[in-house]
């Protein structure tokens, strides 16, 4: 056998790697950027791929479609050593460890995999640095935030015997959050009975409920049938689609839920029970209830713990594990080999899908069914799409007229946030918005950088917001102070008296400007006297000030109105005076030679400058 001094560079490489193998699972080795170079190993039944197949991937791709966390952007982010405990798509739980390799002309991470056995994982929790995953017969993927609060809601009903009601589009899944309840919960052990309430006929609902015994109408078996109610008793009974039992049956199911024990059809004999209650629906019971459609007392004995479970078009980045999933489903259900490309699961995550989870899984069982051959591209797939344009509702920032570029940047930016937050991905964003992955980075990057970073204080994130707002009252004051005629207001200076033709014109305008725009307080007419004084000239209907009062100003306001005597249009902070807290806006009136005459100020109320920086922070995604 040769000694270590003997080896050759391959063989030594060999050693290595095996005894990196004793440690770990799976190895990668990716540059700085987290492509992977090279690998080792493989965790079966965790990717789709063979390993060869995964050099050249992005980790932090990997990361967003089979993992739900965020240990590889972290250690890209802080370069430092880490290990944190992921779970994948199919609960399977992988301790990721980190080692930055610092070496000069050499940038990149190796990353250690291993499986978590129960061994390893209380030698984990003893950490106490990491979550406890769930113990689920079915995989549960959860990669989103509503996902998340979904979870630990249903973590915390399943310990006690409330009734509980899921809420949700058709297709989300209701069914399988209660089987999780079932299965998190202390009747896990227990039957659980599943009855779509839409999908029985009236007249057989009833005994398929409550049972019957011998004789207890003609046709019934001879030896009767235990109804749902006891099926289920000690265990989860699963009322889907309550919203469809009719008005009838819901007084004796309100009975039952309240006096918990059931008499079965033909029997006067009761059978107490001990059942938790789940009911699911896509419909609007409050809705109902107002109809005449729903009993208002069943909605409140069912309305204990209300769950709403979001739609998948809520939940985008969770459909690469989904597509992952259900293709691998399929794939072992038909003995096929089918494996979707990068751009092909982007194509399906673009999608909007109205039927949720449940039509993503339909359409991944038609793909694999279908497929000639084995790897297959959105080219592929795209007309197994049922595309269908459909209008984008969504609240516009731009709301008044504005310079042109203004308007295109805030526009630019409204998009660019609102796919992020809908996608979820960079490059999901870029396809939609038809952008190279590359611009869109810059583009996000240059935003978040300014409404977003994490070491802003709330204070500075919400000057942040309040630029947003000001650009669009500066756009307001330039538009309406265009629409005002100088030669009225020439006209007026001469004769400041209420009862002039120029004075009534004006008053006139101003207010209808009011009325127009609707979020002004007052528009007025001043005239600059020196730095700190303003005279009123006119103003709208309410405004407090007579025509011809002098007005002393804030710092803030004369700043302000000795910017708009230069011929700029700026828009001041909050600021306090005799009247009340306002953000104003100053705007010049030019004359014929280029001279400003007067200035058009607009008043806006702290608690209207509060509304329209909460609904900019929202467009933008941004919490103050």
């Amino acid at each position: 056998m040769p000694t270590i001094q003997e080896m050759d560079h391959e063989s030594t490489i060999f050693a290595y790697q095996t005894m990196l193998l004793s440690i770990y699972d799976e190895v990668f080795i990716t540059d700085e950027i987290c492509v992977i170079k090279s690998s080792a190993g493989q965790i079966e039944g965790l990717w789709d791929t063979q390993q060869d197949g995964l050099i050249g991937t992005s980790l932090l791709e990997l990361e967003e479609r089979f993992f739900t966390g965020d240990a590889v952007l972290k250690t890209l982010i802080n370069k430092e050593e880490s290990s944190a405990l992921l779970t994948a798509w199919n609960n399977m739980e992988i301790l990721v460890t980190a080692y930055p390799l610092k070496k000069e002309g050499m940038a990149g991470f190796a990353w250690g995999l291993t499986k978590v056995t129960d061994t390893l994982k209380t030698e984990i929790q003893s950490g106490g640095d990491v979550s406890k995953a769930t113990k689920l017969s079915f995989p549960l993927i959860i990669k989103s935030k509503k996902m998340l609060e979904v979870y630990q809601t249903i973590q915390m009903v399943s310990k006690y015997p409330s009734t509980v009601l899921l809420l949700g589009e058709s297709g989300v899944g209701k069914e399988m959050i209660a089987r999780a309840i079932h299965e998190l919960g202390l009747r896990k052990d227990q039957p659980f009975v599943a009855v779509n309430c839409g999908a029985i006929p009236e007249n057989l609902l009833e005994s398929e409920l409550f049972g019957y015994v011998e004789g207890a109408f003609s046709g019934a078996k001879k030896e009767g049938m235990p109804g749902k109610f006891e099926l289920a008793n000690h265990g989860v009974l699963f009322l889907d689609e309550i919203g469809e039992m009719p008005l009838t049956l819901q007084v004796k199911l309100l009975r039952v839920l309240q006096e918990r024990e059931v008499t079965p059809l033909g029997s006067s004999q009761s059978i107490p029970l001990d059942i938790q209650f789940i009911a699911a629906t896509n419909q609007e019971l409050e809705k109902m209830v107002k109809e005449g459609k729903f009993r208002e007392d069943l909605y409140y004995r069912l309305n204990v713990v209300p769950i709403e479970i979001p739609s998948l078009k809520e939940r985008v980045e969770e459909i690469p594990s989904l597509v992952t999933h259900f293709v691998q489903k399929y794939n072992e259900l038909y003995g096929r080999k089918i494996r979707l490309t990068k751009e092909a699961i982007d194509l399906l995550s673009i999608y909007h899908w109205p039927g949720n989870v449940r039509q993503l899984e339909n359409l991944i069982e038609r793909i694999v069914v279908t497929a000639v051959k084995n790897k297959l591209n959105a080219a592929s797939i795209r007309h197994m799409i049922p595309w269908k344009k459909d209008a984008v509702k969504a609240t516009p920032i731009i709301e008044h007229i504005m310079p042109l570029q203004e308007a295109i940047d805030l526009v630019e930016e409204q998009l660019i946030t609102m796919s992020m937050e809908q996608f979820k991905s960079v490059n999901l964003a870029a396809k939609v918005l038809g952008l190279t992955q590359p611009t869109m980075s810059r583009k996000y990057k240059k935003i978040r950088e300014k409404l977003d970073n994490a070491n802003l204080s709330p204070t500075n994130k919400r000057k942040i917001l309040e630029e947003q707002l000001n650009k669009q009252l500066r756009s307001t004051a330039i538009v309406t102070a265009a629409a005002i005629q100088p030669d009225k207001i020439i006209q007026l200076k001469n004769d400041l008296l209420p009862n002039s033709k120029a004075y009534q014109a004006l008053k006139k305008r101003l207010s209808n400007l009011k009325e127009q725009e609707g979020s002004i307080e007052y528009v007025y007419l001043f005239e600059y006297i020196n730095d700190s004084t303003l005279r009123n000239l006119v103003a709208d209907d309410t405004y407090p000030l007579e025509p011809g009062q002098l007005y002393k100003s804030s710092p803030d306001a004369i700043k302000s109105a000795t910017a708009a005597m230069n011929g700029k249009v700026e828009v001041t902070n909050l600021y306090k005076d005799d009247y009340g807290i306002w953000k104003t806006c100053f705007a010049p009136i030019f004359d014929d030679s280029g001279t400003v005459i007067a200035l058009v100020g607009y008043d806006y109320s702290k608690n209207y400058v509060d509304m329209e920086i909460r609904k900019i922070g929202k467009m933008l995604n941004v919490h103050i």
